[in-house]
């Protein structure tokens, strides 16, 4: 008779075992629709606090999602540059980041009093104040002479650089990624160089600018700013730059000069 009964009570229970995989399938839909609603419009911070939550659901270990930004940046295309990553002004002193936004101001009316927007343009960095010219702007294709018509551009650019306080000076070349190999340059690195250093010639032209305080240096292809898989990127990675310092370091390598 309790045999009966026990195999009667075993008849009636259900087995529930499915429900493991079931809920299972549910945490990993409702983490699917929060990654796609993550993706639909991207907020950095949004992000990583969804990131979190979603780790946590799947057990608290490190998951894909755990990276600093939206983009792993192994999903970056060849040659991509985020901009924002590079042109933070955290590397500069509050009195140094004051003083070059002023500069920059005065420099930005030049520009526009000049009708030189086309050609220059400006950026506070982490190093210190950037000016911006595009390659097109100065030189023709794989020549590192600056047009003769594009001279006196050069030379107004030069009276940007005159400053009440004297600072150092770094004009780069850069370049796009495709090799070249002429008469008169093996490689980007020497064209970029000899651009930059063309560029500071004219520049250093100007008897009010103390070439003490000047470098010139070559890039090559090896500091883009943008994608090189598109003509429009490529056109923005050529370019020379004119980096001007903040007053501290002006001072640190005139002591090191000493």
């Amino acid at each position: 008779m309790a045999k009966g009964r026990r195999k009667k009570h075993e008849e009636d229970h259900v087995d529930e075992s499915w429900l493991i995989p079931y809920a299972d399938i549910l945490t990993l839909l409702l983490a699917l629709f929060i990654v796609l609603f993550a993706s639909s419009s991207v907020d950095v911070k949004k992000f990583q606090m969804i990131s979190q939550s979603f780790n946590s659901v799947l057990g608290g270990g490190t998951g894909v999602m755990e990276y600093p930004s939206p983009v792993p940046p192994e999903s970056m295309k060849d040659g991509e540059v985020e901009e924002g990553s590079k042109k933070e002004t955290s590397g500069l002193g509050k009195q140094d980041r004051q003083e070059l936004s002023e500069m920059q101001k005065n420099i930005s009316k030049y520009i526009e009093k000049n009708n030189l927007q086309g050609k220059v343009q400006t950026a506070l960095n982490g190093e210190g104040l950037l000016l911006r010219i595009r390659d097109n702007v100065l030189f023709d294709s794989g020549v590192a002479e600056i047009r003769p018509e594009e001279i006196r551009s050069a030379r107004e650019i030069s009276r940007l650089l005159e400053m009440d306080r004297p600072r150092n000076i770094i004009i780069s070349g850069h370049t796009d990624n495709v090799p070249i190999k002429n008469a008169n340059f093996d490689s980007n690195f020497e064209l970029s160089a000899m651009r930059a250093v063309n560029f500071m010639k004219v520049i250093l032209e100007n008897k009010n600018l103390d070439p003490r305080l000047f470098s010139a240096k070559g890039y090559g292809e090896y500091q883009p700013v943008a994608s090189n898989r598109t003509s429009i990127g490529k056109a923005r990675n050529r370019r020379v730059e004119i980096l001007i310092l903040p007053q501290g370091e002006k001072e640190m390598n005139g002591k090191q000069a000493g």
